[in-house]
């Protein structure tokens, strides 16, 4: 691979996903980084007089930032878009349970979880609270890096045909975490670990995380092996990225877009299918100077690339990929393509991002799905629908997609995040 146009690294990434457990991790980890670099943050209850220069917008687990050195009210965007979000164990409102002389802790699969990855690991916990300080509430911040959860498998003796169980989301993904037969409270445990009252705690957002770090494997020391690759892997390579292109006046406004509850189908107040990128883009635009027209104009020229992990080819099982669109580990930077607009690929959206490899001097590879699969999604189509921006699907391609750990090649992240930065650095053209 060439020199990297980032200060992406695997051991980079490593601490990235370790800081990270959670989607309000993930923005707090950013949210530093940004601090660090010069950005200023604003409120979205507050006026935006001046939205030029560096700032970030963070609401709930999801974060905008944008770099905007141009005057001209109707200037395009380049964007960078992922997903704070990964499938997961969850903590439900009613956890205390007990049964055959077990304390148990009440959990359910977020979004498309590998459940059977989750079992026999020791789990810590993160998210969030909503605590009451006098009349009004706050956020804090939750994470506790400590083996206090495990959800156990049933031995092979006593499983039907010792091939394996198929697990029940409702009755096999409850948590042990001590011995009795009355329960104990989740809640007052978590609240103390947070240094709160529990009686203060109105609302929560907690989920499990796996306690085993993330690392960097294999022989020559060229796969990393972590948890959340997708998608903190683009979260990472998008951050680096867009630190690089940040101080660099171009022909377009960069911007970096981290959605939450891509994984659920993206249709909340934060997720994709939310107000949250339009919005903050025509603020500014009004912040230039311009109007409703210029921010339409500005959306016309502008283009997304939505970032997002791929499937690299699985050597155990290869009749599980598209035969002519072999995906290799280090191989570089993925386009994605479905004709069915699971993905929001076009030619002129594959057009921006292929030259943006190009100009990096990183490969690229094109992935397609086997038509005989269901293809996932990602934020892509729905950022398109919300916007009208030409957009196209992206990623890096890795091993055991939604597993608890994950596999991707080290070499990747420096090449993917050199991408995305030539991506948010278009050349001008006459």
């Amino acid at each position: 691979m060439p020199v990297s146009l980032t200060a992406a690294t695997a051991s980079g990434l490593c601490a990235f996903i370790d800081a990270s457990p959670s989607p309000f991790h993930v923005c707090a980890t950013v949210a530093a980084e940004l601090d660090g670099n010069g950005f200023t943050p604003l409120t979205e209850a507050s006026a935006w007089d001046d939205a030029g220069g560096k700032h970030y917008v963070v609401r709930g687990g999801s974060l905008i930032a944008w770099a905007d050195y141009d005057a001209v009210p109707a200037a395009p965007f380049r964007v960078v878009g992922a997903h704070t979000d990964s499938p997961n164990l969850r903590v439900k409102q009613h956890p205390d349970l007990a049964g055959s002389g077990w304390q148990l802790v009440g959990l359910e699969p977020y979004g498309g979880a590998w459940l059977n990855s989750w079992l026999d690991r020791e789990l810590g916990l993160s998210g969030r609270l909503s605590v009451r300080e006098g009349a009004r509430m706050r956020d804090v911040l939750v994470r506790i890096d400590e083996p206090i959860l495990r959800v156990p498998q049933l031995a092979i003796h006593l499983s039907e045909d010792r091939r394996g169980v198929t697990l029940d989301p409702q009755r096999h993904v409850n948590a042990i975490w001590g011995i009795g037969d009355a329960p104990a409270s989740f809640l007052d445990f978590v609240a103390e670990r947070a240094e709160v009252d529990g009686a203060d705690v109105l609302g929560w957002e907690l989920m499990t995380h796996d306690l085993a770090s993330s690392t960097i494997v294999g022989r020559d020391l060229d796969l990393v092996s972590a948890p959340r690759l997708d998608n903190q892997g683009t979260c990472y390579a998008g951050l680096q990225a867009f630190l690089a292109a940040a101080d660099e006046p171009g022909a377009a406004t960069a911007v970096l877009v981290m959605f939450d509850h891509e994984e659920v189908g993206s249709q909340s107040d934060r997720g994709a299918q939310s107000d949250l990128l339009p919005a903050v883009l025509e603020r500014i635009v009004l912040a230039r100077g311009g109007g409703r027209a210029d921010y339409l104009a500005a959306l016309a020229s502008s283009v997304v690339a939505s970032g997002d992990m791929a499937h690299a080819t699985h050597p155990n099982y290869p009749d599980r990929h598209e035969p002519a669109h072999r995906i290799e580990v280090g191989g570089g930077p993925v386009l994605k393509v479905n004709q069915n607009l699971r993905y929001a690929t076009d030619a002129a959206g594959a057009g921006a991002f292929a030259l943006a490899c190009a100009q990096a001097g990183v490969p690229l590879q094109r992935y397609v799905h086997r038509a005989d699969l269901p293809c996932g999604s990602t934020i892509g189509p729905m950022t398109a629908a919300r916007t009208g921006m030409s957009t196209v699907d992206v990623g890096a391609p890795q091993l055991a997609m939604h597993s608890c750990r994950e596999l991707m090649g080290a070499a990747d992240v420096p090449a993917y995040a050199s991408a995305l930065a030539a991506f948010l650095t278009p050349e001008a053209t006459d």
